[in-house]
């Protein structure tokens, strides 16, 4: 029996144990997972869990780092490079800001600061939460990536076939082309809310939890003000500067009609009782009616031709309209003119509603701020005249 027990251990010891891998195409079940999963295990046993989604978040950012830096050496750094010249098509020369964008800044952000900043969470990692929020400024340089995706897709198109990217390629011994490559900030990007919501589904203390759950909401909005911006830059005819108008609240399509108090309309008006798909933009100071265009749109992207702005300090809301769930109206000068506005769900017009009530309540403690000052500033300057008076 002796004898058989020692030939079993040997038979154990002589097991090789399985490198781990960072990247497998089909990676086991994770042990630590399964010991999470499991009902003996509780939370008096360690942080095993949260240890285990802070290691694959750490993982995956050195991955998203290194893909990073193997394109701005392997295609960016080689532009400049005089033994390619003769490869790189005309359309690409001076034009590599356009075809990258912000990429090396998105990489210095991640490589010298975020990266380094989530591995000192490693011995508190239910504090991450704390990491995306102190940081939550320099994620903003996605919204510029994001910004100039259209310009740079539209340079890629015409250059694709170019032999300068395929050596490239060749050299990097990558499968993937440099549009895949290109995608991997917007990827990354969205990537981050699933991992906090691993993380935030793993944590068990409170205080911890509230700082997951407002690190998950950043993120969240971040990805919202980047779509909305994409879909801004891609307004035309509007004679101003948007700016202005301040910052995107919410965008979308809507079916909207035109009614007119006046009895007596021009035939040409008569066409604005039909109904209307528009794109609207809701800033800060401003309501944007756009019309979505897609033809002769070669970079196949759209864009939306300006129609007409409603500012936000001038105009009513009714937020009912008979016979519609889905409908609300915004009018101006006494309802002279009313825009009768369709969501596409009930939901979408609670969204709204909110933010345009928020607009107006806002809009009217500016106008109520502005008469005070301007009263204390009679008062002041009558004050003035009377003591002006008493001395003489």
């Amino acid at each position: 029996m002796i004898r058989n027990r020692e030939q079993c251990l040997r038979k154990l010891a002589d097991v090789q144990v399985r490198p781990i891998q960072l990247v497998a195409p089909r990676p086991e079940p994770d042990q630590t997972v399964l010991r999470c999963k499991s009902p003996l295990f509780s939370p008096k046993h360690g942080n095993l869990c949260i240890i285990s989604a802070l290691e694959k978040l750490i993982s995956t950012e050195r991955i998203y780092v290194d893909e990073l830096l193997s394109v701005l050496l392997g295609y960016r750094a080689e532009m400049e490079d005089p033994s390619m010249s003769n490869l790189l098509p005309s359309a690409l020369r001076s034009q590599k800001d356009v075809l990258f964008g912000n990429m090396p800044e998105i990489y210095q952000f991640h490589s010298r600061i975020f990266l380094q900043d989530l591995q000192d969470f490693l011995e508190t990692p239910e504090r991450v939460g704390s990491c995306f929020l102190q940081r939550k400024d320099n994620f903003q340089v996605y919204e510029r990536y994001c910004q100039n995706k259209p310009r740079s897709e539209l340079l890629w198109r015409q250059c694709s076939d170019s032999p300068f990217f395929q050596e490239c390629q060749r050299k990097l011994d990558q499968r993937l082309g440099l549009d895949s490559y290109l995608l991997k900030p917007i990827q990354r990007l969205t990537k981050y809310q699933l991992l906090l919501k691993e993380l935030l589904k793993q944590s068990t203390e409170e205080q911890y939890r509230s700082e997951l759950q407002e690190a998950l909401s950043s993120m969240l909005e971040l990805l919202k003000s980047v779509n909305d911006s994409m879909h801004q830059i891609a307004i035309t005819g509007y004679q101003g500067e948007l700016s202005q108008l301040g910052r995107v609240v919410l965008q979308g399509s809507f079916t909207v009609w035109i009614s007119y108090k006046r009895a007596a309309v021009r035939m040409k008006e008569l066409a604005r009782f039909k109904p209307m798909q528009r794109h609207l933009f809701l800033y800060e100071n401003a309501l944007l009616f756009c019309k979505r265009r897609d033809e002769d749109n070669h970079d196949r992207t759209p864009f939306y031709s300006f129609k007409s702005c409603l500012r936000m300090n001038t105009v009513g809301l009714t937020e009912t309209v008979k016979g519609d769930v889905k409908k609300f109206e915004i009018w101006y000068s006494g309802r002279e003119v009313v825009y009768v506005v369709q969501a596409p769900t009930v939901e979408v017009k609670v969204s709204w509603l909110t933010e345009i009530r928020k607009i107006l309540t806002n809009q009217q403690k500016l106008h109520q701020g502005y008469r005070i000052n301007a009263l204390k500033v009679c008062q002041l300057q009558h004050f003035m005249v009377c003591l002006t008076s008493y001395i003489k």
